[in-house]
């Protein structure tokens, strides 16, 4: 039994707080992003909490006619309040609310497995916490067009084009056409209309109860283990179904709280080159899904880059 109470039998490791159940070996168990996660929180770094439901979970799951390990919500209820305990907020809590992330991880990274999703545990009333703790309403408002979006498409299995099509009817209406422009009252309106296009392709409203967000989530995570395009991948690389995937639940930091903030990415050595030297791209008041996206351009993470590529923009 580790220090944080996880056995051989866990289902769920925790990360976070200066300690870790797992470490970098882990990867069979923990996949690779939980293994990571897990190993840079054993070396103190500011790591925002989480957990780890492991592969074996997964792999019970298709063993057993998609059901889960019997323990398992037990298990996950346990690291939750790990995560508010560390955090000082309540996952569900409509006047200080966490929020968190749910992302797949399994050992080998593979096209083909469930997006991210951001912003989980947003709802009608936590919005408005969230507009009360940190004093922005636009940001608050944005942060949960972001999630019913992410959510709808990789959860709900909504096309992504709906979503975007409503925005940019939106910024059209304004004459505008980049989302900052767009302030608190014009995202309350997006909020609405997305809403509305869930109920009428659904049949039912969007999920509103944050447990049933994060259990669609998790579902979801396992679900792409089994899609068409994953399938493939493993044929096309021998990699065994039996390996599973694991779902790494982690509390949010955000990047687009104002011009303080930002998002991005960053390697030890040059992704083209090779050559060893830091290396990455932000984007100011942005989510992760911006950096990818393409819709606007990222600035170089250090001074030398931003030089080389003739960039005006400030580096960090």
């Amino acid at each position: 039994m580790s220090a944080d109470g996880a056995t051989a039998s866990s289902w769920v490791y925790a990360f976070g707080g200066g300690s870790a159940d797992g470490d970098a070996s882990m990867k069979e168990l923990l996949g690779g992003k939980g293994a990571n996660l897990a190993e840079m929180s054993a070396l103190g770094l500011p790591v925002p909490p989480g957990f780890t439901i492991t592969t074996e979970a997964c792999t019970h799951y298709y063993a057993n006619r998609q059901a889960y390990p019997a323990t398992l919500k037990s298990e996950v209820a346990a690291g939750l309040a790990r995560v508010e305990q560390l955090t000082g907020r309540k996952f569900g809590d409509a006047a200080n609310p966490l929020l968190v992330s749910v992302r797949s991880g399994a050992r080998a990274s593979m096209p083909g497995m469930m997006d991210t999703v951001l912003n989980l545990g947003l709802n009608d009333e936590t919005v408005e916490g969230l507009a009360k703790l940190s004093g922005d309403r636009r940001f608050a408002l944005d942060s949960y067009r972001r999630f019913i979006q992410m959510y709808s498409n990789v959860v709900l299995d909504l096309d992504h084009h709906m979503f975007e099509e409503i925005l940019d009817d939106h910024k059209d209406s304004l004459g505008v056409t980049i989302d900052t422009a767009l302030g608190p009252d014009d995202w309350a309106k997006v909020i609405e209309a997305y809403k509305a296009a869930v109920e009428r392709d659904l049949g039912r409203s969007f999920p509103q109860d944050p447990q049933d967000q994060l259990w669609g989530a998790i579902g979801a995570v396992f679900s792409s283990w089994m899609n068409d395009r994953a399938k493939f991948y493993r044929r096309m690389h021998d990699i065994p179904e039996s390996w599973g995937t694991a779902v790494n639940v982690q509390s949010m930091v955000f990047g687009n709280m104002g011009d303080t903030s930002a998002t991005g990415v960053a390697f030890t050595r040059n992704p083209s080159t090779g050559e060893a030297r830091l290396y990455g791209e932000f984007l100011v008041n942005a989510q992760g899904e911006d950096v990818v996206a393409g819709i606007r351009t990222p600035q170089a993470l250090t001074k030398i880059t931003r030089e080389e590529m003739g960039e005006k923009t400030p580096s960090m």
